[in-house]
């Protein structure tokens, strides 16, 4: 390269090269690649370092640059359509009764047995509401 070499030139130079690299190989050190393409340190390292923030290398400080392994793919996205009947909207945002039929669901959920405390509804057991002081309160009102 020529006295003119940018960043943004030396790092396309390095990532056309990448795949002559297996994942996990190291790459020429800096003063290696400073000595090939005649730039400075400071560009070798910022091309480096544009790379890693790419994901097309990792760099370990004394030890070198290596290819990085090829990221797995991101897991699809999950279904959250229920919440659109749990939150009674429809696509639009507008604001649609909606009904659901969980009679089937609730036939198939057992009873807990006698003294259990079922916490799933997300309401404390009638036996743990004040209901005698809300009461007092409410006719203080």
């Amino acid at each position: 390269m020529n006295e003119r070499s940018s960043v943004r030139e030396l790092a396309e130079q390095l990532r056309r090269e990448l795949n002559r690299y297996s994942p996990g190989e190291k790459l020429p050190s800096s003063r290696a690649l400073v000595e090939r393409f005649r730039v400075s340190p400071v560009t070798v390292s910022r091309a480096l370092a544009q790379l890693a923030a790419e994901g097309l290398v990792v760099t370990r400080p004394g030890a070198g640059a290596f290819r990085s392994r090829p990221r797995a793919t991101p897991a699809p996205a999950g279904d959250t359509s229920w919440q659109e009947v749990a939150l009674s909207a429809d696509g639009t945002g507008d604001v649609v009764p909606r009904t659901v039929d969980a009679s089937g669901v609730m036939i198939s959920l057992p009873a807990p047995p006698p003294g259990v405390l079922e916490l799933s509804g997300g309401y404390p057991h009638p036996s743990l509401q004040p209901e005698q002081a809300m009461a007092a309160a409410l006719a203080r009102a």
